[in-house]
């Protein structure tokens, strides 16, 4: 394998432009809910030591993604490069445990001194068993590989998106059990919020996918309602039907376990940690001393936050107990 300061092309060498992790705590979201998912989707064992991806163009121009079994190796570049360090990834042939066309992820860099970079030619002699290249998903739609980035996104730029909610209006009457003399609930609040790329300047205050009253008639309706609900109700009418499923499916977790991957935990300021939870039709990202976002296959583009209430700390401090972590 070669650098990318390379001047003159070698039809053999792969030039790197980048790697990522593929292991239980670290991997592409883009590929899967969870690790095996992700390992499935590139054809691979589900090995617990997991794997490194180089992705990287041949002399030709070709994009390649390299898996190797040499993680360490693969995780000290990644270190390196996002401390401004130079480093050259060349991991030996025995760590290779496989090539593949394409790239998974969008790259907006290319080697200097190749072709653009485009998806290899089948080769001739696979005989129609070649491998489809892979290929970065398309942000133009939105399905689970969007929303599993645009909670990514959110937790990497967890500030900038936690100071657009003001607790004090966003979660006004929006607990998800409690009464209006109950205003923190028994479980959570919910608000509305817009796509992932920026919060729209209102919370959709009105917006019956809100759970917020907009005037005093509701909410006195609401607390009548409250009065007559039986106990063990927990989650009131108001709330978005797949925010009340992704809160209970993630409950389910701590009693059965999910897959490697299932549930992640990241490094936090303070005593924090960043929580990252995927399911059958929904993403979550959460610190375990604040809120929680979610996002949904049903809601292209929206961003729902989920506010502290009293059952969330218990849920996202049992969701970390569970989480893979980092090594």
């Amino acid at each position: 394998m070669a650098g990318t300061d390379d001047t003159v092309a070698d039809e053999d060498a792969l030039y790197v432009l980048t790697a990522v992790l593929l292991t239980p705590a670290q991997f592409p979201s883009v590929l899967g809910d969870d690790y095996p998912a992700a390992c499935v989707a590139l054809g691979l064992e589900p090995y617990a030591e997991g794997y490194g991806l180089v992705l990287g163009q041949d002399g030709g121009g070709a994009r390649w993604t390299v898996v190797v079994d040499d993680v360490s190796l693969v995780a000290v570049a990644i270190a390196s490069w996002d401390c401004g360090m130079e480093y050259d990834l060349s991991p030996d042939d025995r760590s290779v445990v496989c090539a593949l066309p394409g790239w998974p992820l969008a790259l907006a860099v290319a080697a200097p001194g190749v072709p653009a970079p485009h998806d290899p030619l089948p080769d001739p002699e696979a005989e129609g068993t070649d491998l489809p290249a892979l290929t970065p998903p398309d942000t133009e739609s939105w399905g689970p590989p969007q929303r599993r980035l645009g909670a990514d996104e959110i937790a990497l730029q967890w500030a900038a998106w936690r100071e657009q909610i003001d607790d004090a209006t966003a979660f006004a009457g929006t607990d998800v059990a409690g009464s209006a003399d109950d205003p923190e609930g028994d479980a959570a609040d919910v608000a509305h919020a817009s796509n992932p790329t920026g919060f729209a300047d209102e919370l959709g205050a009105g917006d019956p996918d809100t759970g917020r009253n907009t005037d005093a008639d509701t909410s006195a309706d609401t607390a009548d309602a409250d009065e007559e609900r039986p106990a063990d109700d927990t989650v009131s009418s108001g709330v978005h039907p797949g925010v009340r499923r992704a809160l209970e499916e993630a409950h389910a977790y701590v009693d059965s376990p999910p897959p490697p991957g299932r549930v992640r935990s990241s490094f936090a300021p303070g005593d924090a940690r960043t929580l990252r939870a995927d399911g059958p039709g929904w993403s979550l990202v959460a610190r375990t001393d604040d809120i929680a976002f979610i996002l949904l296959d049903e809601e292209p583009g929206e961003v729902l936050p989920v506010g502290r209430g009293t059952e969330l700390p218990g849920l996202l401090k049992a969701l970390e107990a569970l989480a893979v972590r980092p090594a």
